[in-house]
């Protein structure tokens, strides 16, 4: 029987089938060959008792992608909530998770929240520019909401917001069943080190989002080859340097193009922190 892997605790895995919610116990080979089931699996189980709603998983279908830390595997959409003001926007936040996006092939939605207080189209322009998908919102007059609702419908949705940015508050104005409102929205919207397990939502038929502590504060910590060809204003710049920096080399083109206003500073400056970091870490670090 075909399923969806949504909860994962205590060596059980809670598994949503058309047939209902099983429990689930992984068979002996996952050990064995060090494969851990994770929240967002699509997997197929065989059925021990159909009264007790309790299950085998037997077999892992082949993810499309994979998150570590948090765990969580065949994302469809990154929400990156940022506040035009209050906090102030932070493009190094935007950006380090668009670095994730590009490198494990997600598909990004950046939303500028709090428009009522700043538009934010100063900075929704440049990412527009880039290609990526802006939306602008306000959770008091609900502007943007319906936009995001079916962006991301029907698949596994990740939110990253920091503190003050209305992660929360999209959240509560998302979610249309009203059971899962009332008694799971605190879980959803609750602090990010008060739960220790991943956990799959379903807000709409067929639309997931991933209750999992973490994702506001993913770091890049791990060597990553190109990693200027993971920022797409780079990735056609001629650069007579193979395998440039794009630091300090004179002719770069990546710094010519900086230098005549090409590229945000804002962005260049965002590569270069993570280069900064990572450049030391030895490429088989584990991500």
């Amino acid at each position: 029987m075909d399923g969806l892997l949504v909860k994962g605790i205590g060596g059980f895995y809670y598994v949503q089938t058309d047939n209902g919610l099983y429990e689930c116990k992984a068979r002996g080979k996952f050990r064995k060959n060090e494969i851990v089931p994770t929240v967002g699996d699509s997997v197929q189980i065989s059925v021990i008792s159909e009264a007790e709603k309790k299950g085998s998983l037997d077999t892992i279908c082949k993810r499309k992608n994979i998150l570590i830390r948090p765990a969580v595997s065949n994302v469809d959409h990154f929400i990156i909530v940022a506040p035009s003001k209050s906090p102030d926007f932070d493009p190094f936040f935007v950006d380090k998770l668009l670095v994730f996006c590009e490198l494990y092939d997600i598909e990004p939605l950046l939303v500028i929240n709090k428009n009522d207080l700043d538009s934010g189209v100063q900075f929704g322009r440049l990412y527009e520019n880039i290609g990526y998908r802006v939306i602008y919102a306000n959770t008091i007059t609900q502007d943007g909401i319906s936009e995001i609702k079916e962006a991301i419908r029907g698949g596994i949705n990740v939110f990253a917001g920091f503190s003050g940015a209305g992660k929360s508050s999209i959240l509560n104005l998302l979610i249309e069943n009203a059971d899962l409102k009332t008694g799971e929205i605190s879980k959803l919207t609750r602090g990010r080190h008060t739960t220790r397990h991943s956990e799959l939502f379903e807000i709409v038929p067929d639309t997931y989002v991933a209750d999992t502590p973490g994702f506001s504060s993913l770091e890049i910590d791990f060597a990553i080859e190109n990693l200027d060809q993971l920022f797409p204003e780079f990735r056609d710049v001629s650069c007579q340097f193979k395998g440039c920096s794009h630091t300090k080399e004179k002719g770069c083109g990546v710094l010519e193009l900086l230098n005549e206003g090409g590229i945000a500073l804002s962005r260049y400056e965002s590569y270069r922190a993570i280069y900064d970091r990572i450049k030391d870490i030895k490429p088989w670090s584990k991500r």
